[in-house]
């Protein structure tokens, strides 16, 4: 045995980056970890905004991937799709991870440091509010915090008027021949969905043969597999919240808790949720 120090070099590995990039220029890792600039001098302030911007890394990842999945599905390729739609839930599964850590702070923790929040809120996540638009939920009110960006504003509005990933997903099963009437596939976009029954009818052909309909079959599924991760990141959310300031209103203005809690009754897909009861 010897106990000369390992030198990697040895093998081949490159040790000097002069001039040449290095795994912190690639990843602009300098802009990245200078970019958490606490407030107060609260111990627990860089938890919070370290979790808080590794989530919105998080749902960078997650439009990139929605919009491949949602191109993918209106040109019928399915494979690619149901690829990107798995990622999008282990994202959100990573995004559920998050709470568990922000969990560690208290409420004695939190109070050192929420003044200097003044107004901001996660309630005012432009990204999140768009990963919300694409998949479906869309309600034109909740571009209003985003006025004072008028970039962002003509984003949201953008997308508000694109098909939403599930109203592309119906054109698709119409396109392989199911019953989904003509106007759902005309609808205007930005408005609300609102249940249908044929169209749930549609989905119950699908899961009675899904020999039949496979690709449509592994779809619904994928669309329900997201939204489970969707729905369990939202309660993370309500569970957090209320573990940590209880029912006080939030620093954006929201009602807190109870406002989140709203939002756990929003669905998404309710059509591909409500055709398990008839089955």
């Amino acid at each position: 045995m010897t106990n000369t120090p390992y030198d990697p070099a040895a093998e081949g590995a490159q040790m000097t980056f002069d001039g040449r990039m290095s795994y912190g220029d690639y990843l602009q890792l300098d802009s990245i970890l200078t970019a958490q600039t606490p407030l107060s001098d609260a111990h627990d302030e860089m938890l919070f905004i370290v979790q808080h911007q590794t989530s919105e890394l998080w749902m960078r990842l997650a439009i990139h991937e929605l919009n491949a999945a949602r191109d993918a599905i209106g040109r019928d390729d399915f494979a690619p799709a149901f690829k990107t739609l798995a990622r999008v839930a282990r994202i959100f599964e990573q995004l559920n991870s998050a709470w568990d850590v922000l969990r560690t702070m208290t409420p004695s923790d939190y109070t050192t440091f929420r003044e200097a929040l003044g107004q901001s809120s996660g309630f005012q996540s432009w990204q999140y509010r768009l990963i919300e638009f694409m998949v479906g939920n869309r309600n034109p009110a909740m571009i209003r915090p985003h006025a004072h960006r008028p970039e962002i504003k003509v984003l949201l509005e953008e997308e508000l008027h694109r098909p939403s990933l599930y109203d592309v997903a119906l054109a698709a099963a119409a396109r392989a021949g199911l019953a989904v009437p003509q106007e759902v596939l005309e609808r205007d976009p930005a408005q609300p969905w609102q249940n249908n029954a044929a169209v749930e009818a549609a989905w119950a052909q699908v899961y009675r043969d899904p020999q039949a309909h496979w690709a449509l079959y592994d779809l619904a599924e994928k669309l329900v597999d997201f939204e489970d991760y969707f729905r369990r990141w939202r309660f993370n959310h309500v569970t957090t919240v209320e573990r940590v300031i209880g029912f006080k209103r939030g620093t954006g203005g929201t009602i807190g808790v109870s406002y989140l809690k709203r939002m756990l009754e929003t669905e998404l897909f309710p059509e591909l949720w409500h055709v398990r009861t008839g089955l």
